[in-house]
């Protein structure tokens, strides 16, 4: 069901040949990118007409509006789950609790008498959140791109979602309730590219955003890449995935759940366990079938991911070897299930969210640990981070020099632009002081 890479033996290699010898989906952006393209162009020329096009031909849904009704956000509130809304609840206070935490204030740094600088934090005007629909429905995706927007001050904030034909046209019920929980009212039956590209452009019911954030499909990533400069992004998202770096202490049954668990959400998803223990990867391997065979979504989901190039148990000599392939993986998620789990958690440079033991499972990071899900993939976590109020705040520096303040510091900046060949930013200076360079 799983296939295996062996890498004991031999000194493992350093930096891309060692990404290149881990699994991986294929996900071609660029390719996607081409196919968007017109899509996001026509819905710039035609905009709400073009939505409701698109929504008809990729969703099979015939909107008569795009921008949801307050009441149907009402309704479905209303109408919801009351242990759905309780747990929902919790996600929010739990998510509200940690994103707080992460605003930054305002710093000013003296420099020398008479000579500051400021770093004020301010947050994106407006944004464009998107939660995916499709095979799945992701209220946590609601709240995973709401509550850091909304600790980081946003003043304007849109979701939108794909429409569903079993509910009229509009998002999932269950999206609408977690919307209307939040306090988001300005919502809209979009999806895909033709969502990113409404916020991008802006059309009839939709004012422009500065930002788009969510999760999404191929299509979703090449919106986002398309329209990078105009608008922010927070990352292009490829396929989900779960690394494991386990060693011989580790619960096979444990395991071989948190695998399942990710190849739940997609065919593409990546379920990967790192060891050092044959005895560990042949009771992981004894698992998955029983396991598999008890859940939901085998055959359409869970067997393709599992079975997929993406996913495989990659076997090494040592802990100190895992560390190095999960850092060279970079996993969006990274369950730490050894001896000391703690200890070599810390050690951990490159991954999304990190899981500590046999109690802090992926699952509970998903909705109710209060990090955030909205994590970097494909190997983005070595250089990029998971969504975060920080994501919605822009840091601006204000200088404020006295004249004696920048009397002192003339000469070098008169100095550093005539080595650059740039002799007017001298002049600049030189202008405030009868063109003559004070001394120093």
């Amino acid at each position: 069901m799983i296939s295996r890479i062996d890498l004991r033996g031999d000194a493992l290699p350093e930096g891309g040949a060692l990404r290149d010898l881990l699994p991986r989906a294929d996900f071609d952006v660029q390719a996607a990118l081409e196919k968007v393209r017109p899509i996001c162009e026509d819905v710039h020329h035609r905009g709400d007409a073009a939505l409701i096009e698109y929504a008809e031909k990729f969703d099979g849904v015939r909107l008569a509006q795009v921008r949801v009704p307050a009441a149907a956000l009402t309704d479905a509130l209303a109408g919801l789950d009351p242990a759905v809304r309780a747990a929902l609840e919790e996600s929010v206070r739990r998510a509200r609790l940690v994103h707080r935490a992460q605003r930054r204030a305002e710093h000013t740094t003296q420099v020398v008498p008479g000579g500051k600088v400021t770093e004020k934090w301010v947050p994106v005007e407006r944004v464009g959140l998107y939660a995916p629909g499709g095979r799945s429905v992701y209220p946590s995706s609601v709240v995973m791109n709401v509550v850091p927007a909304q600790e980081a001050g946003v003043e304007s904030i849109a979701l939108a979602s794909p429409g569903q034909r079993e509910f009229g046209g509009l998002p999932h019920p269950t999206i609408l309730a977690a919307c209307a929980l939040l306090g988001i009212d300005e919502v809209y039956a979009a999806g895909g590219a033709t969502a990113v590209a409404m916020f991008a452009h802006g059309t009839e019911s939709c004012p422009p955003v500065n930002m788009v954030t969510g999760p999404g499909n191929i299509w979703v990533a090449a919106a986002k890449r398309y329209f990078t400069g105009r608008i922010g992004i927070d990352a292009e998202a490829g396929p989900t995935e779960i690394a494991v770096l386990a060693d011989a202490t580790a619960d096979p049954a444990h395991v071989a759940a948190d695998l399942i668990s990710q190849a739940e959400h997609d065919p593409m998803a990546a379920a990967v366990l790192v060891t050092d223990s044959a005895e560990l990867a042949d009771a992981v391997e004894k698992e998955l079938a029983p396991q598999v065979a008890a859940t939901k979504h085998v055959t359409d989901r869970i067997v393709p991911a599992l079975e997929g190039k993406q996913s495989a148990i990659v076997l090494v000599d040592s802990v100190e070897d895992g560390l190095r392939v999960v850092d060279a993986y970079g996993a969006e998620h990274l369950e730490i299930q050894t001896a000391d789990a703690a200890a070599v958690a810390a050690r951990v440079r490159n991954a999304g969210a990190v899981f500590v033991g046999p109690w802090a499972p992926v699952s509970l990071g998903d909705y109710c640990a209060g990090s955030n899900h909205v994590l970097p993939t494909g190997g983005c976590a070595c250089h990029s981070s998971g969504l975060s109020v920080q994501s919605f705040l822009r840091g601006i520096h204000i200088v404020d020099y006295t004249r004696d303040a920048l009397a002192e510091v003339t000469h070098h900046v008169v100095t550093l632009a005539e080595a650059e060949d740039l002799p007017a930013h001298g002049a600049a200076l030189k202008a405030r002081f009868g063109w003559q360079v004070p001394t120093a």
